[in-house]
């Protein structure tokens, strides 16, 4: 049986240049309605882990999280999911430095620009900013990575960073490590304190 994890890895297919048949068909099985483009797979992890937090099923709302390999992608995906091909209503997450991106694709498509939120740097940035420096050292010790963090703030190019920049630049240093803060970071936060893009994306699906 089809589920929104085979839709998502087709539309991605799609979007490489691929045929397009297989997503289509998926589209009208499932059905799905609603596509969350986010740049890469550690801002999918942030998003399910707030949607299972609050006990929502988003592929069973038909809603489908799908990282694009960049932000320099949208553009693709907004023709081939938005109103110029299946009719999907598209929402997301960008950062502040590719929102031209978005703002062009989106017009491009004639998508609507409102659906979709923007972080300041990046979602790990909003992420450390909401629980606090001490926090997220607390939760990296948990998770069994405080001798390699200890071993990066040691490189002489960290010292002129703040901590919270230490800690989103050590997010990035090891394949998978986003990924999986994404997920960890989210889960530990309280509810009142979800960075305002994410809590805004939640709030609109």
């Amino acid at each position: 049986m089809a589920d929104m994890g085979a839709f998502r890895e087709a539309a991605i297919a799609w979007a490489a240049g691929g045929p397009g048949d297989r997503a289509c068909e998926l589209a009208g099985q499932l059905p799905v309605r609603t596509v969350v483009l986010l740049e890469g797979p550690s801002d999918a992890a942030a998003v399910d882990a707030l949607a299972a937090r609050r006990g929502r099923d988003l592929a069973a709302e038909g809603i489908c999280v799908l990282p694009m390999g960049g932000a320099t992608n949208v553009g693709r995906f907004a023709r081939l999911l938005g109103p110029p091909g299946l009719g999907l209503r598209l929402t997301g997450l960008c950062d502040e430095a590719e929102r031209r991106y978005y703002v062009r694709a989106l017009r491009r498509s004639d998508a609507v620009r409102q659906g979709f939120f923007v972080c300041a740097a990046d979602l790990e940035d909003e992420l450390i900013r909401a629980l606090g420096v001490s926090r997220v050292t607390e939760l990296i010790r948990t998770e069994g990575d405080l001798r390699p963090l200890q071993t990066f703030l040691r490189q002489p190019e960290q010292r002129e960073r703040t901590p919270q920049q230490q800690l989103r630049r050590f997010l990035g240093t090891k394949k998978g490590r986003k990924i999986h803060y994404g997920r960890v970071l989210t889960e530990a936060l309280d509810p009142d304190d979800t960075p305002a893009p994410l809590a805004e994306l939640m709030a609109g699906l």
